[in-house]
C-alpha cells in the first residue's frame, strides 16, 4: 500500500509540475492577447488542438523538425486549448470576447482541478499503466479523440453510449501532462 501511494504522491506533484507551466503558459497568453479565443466555436479549438497533435506526430514519424520548436510546447498548447474548449462548452456566454482575466484563471483553475482528480481516480484504477506507454502512443491517443470528438460534433453534441465532449477533452488534457512528465524524465 506504501508504494502505491509514493506512485500517487509522485504523479501528483510531476502533475502539478507539468500543470503549473501550462498554467503559466495560459496566463501569459491571456495577459498577451485577452480572450480573444473566445471567439471561436467549439469545432475551431478542435481543429487547432488536431494541428498540434498532427504536427507532433508528424515529428515523431519523421525524426525532422523543421521548425525547431519543442514538442513540449505542442503538448501545452493541446492541454491549454482543451481548457479553452471546456470554457466554451461550460461557460458560453454567446462567445463573449472580452472575459476579465480573473475570471478565465479561475475558470482555468476549476476545469484543471477537476482533471486532475478525474486522473488521479483513474490512475489509481489503471495502476499507473500511462507510465509504461510510449509518449508517441499518446499523441496516437490524442488524435483518436479528436476523431472522436469531431464525430460527436457533427452529431450535434448527441452520443448514444459514449462519453460526451468534456469527457474526451479531459482526457486529452491528462495525455498531454502524461507526455509533459514523461518527456521531462527522459530529459
Amino acid at each position: 500500500m506504501q508504494k502505491k501511494k509514493t506512485l500517487s504522491n509522485k504523479t501528483s506533484q510531476q502533475y502539478d509540475q507539468a500543470l503549473n507551466k501550462c498554467k503559466e503558459i495560459f496566463e501569459k497568453k491571456t495577459i498577451d492577447y485577452g480572450t480573444a479565443w473566445r471567439i471561436l466555436r467549439p469545432q475551431s479549438l478542435t481543429d487547432q488542438i488536431f494541428i498540434k497533435a498532427k504536427r507532433i506526430r508528424s515529428i515523431e514519424v519523421s525524426n525532422e523538425n523543421a521548425v525547431g520548436e519543442s514538442l513540449d510546447n505542442e503538448y501545452i498548447g493541446i492541454y491549454n486549448y482543451c481548457v479553452m474548449a471546456l470554457i466554451q462548452l461550460l461557460h458560453n456566454t454567446n462567445f463573449e470576447e472580452n472575459i476579465p482575466e480573473a475570471q478565465v484563471i479561475d475558470w482555468y483553475g476549476e476545469i484543471t482541478a477537476q482533471t486532475k482528480d478525474l486522473m488521479l481516480k483513474k490512475n489509481q484504477d489503471y495502476g499507473e499503466a500511462w507510465r509504461e506507454m510510449r509518449v508517441s502512443t499518446y499523441t496516437d491517443l490524442i488524435l483518436m479523440k479528436l476523431l472522436r470528438i469531431r464525430q460527436i460534433e457533427d452529431n450535434e453534441g448527441k452520443t448514444l453510449v459514449s462519453e460526451g465532449l468534456d469527457a474526451n477533452f479531459q482526457d486529452m488534457m491528462n495525455y498531454a501532462i502524461f507526455a509533459l512528465i514523461r518527456m521531462e524524465e527522459a530529459a
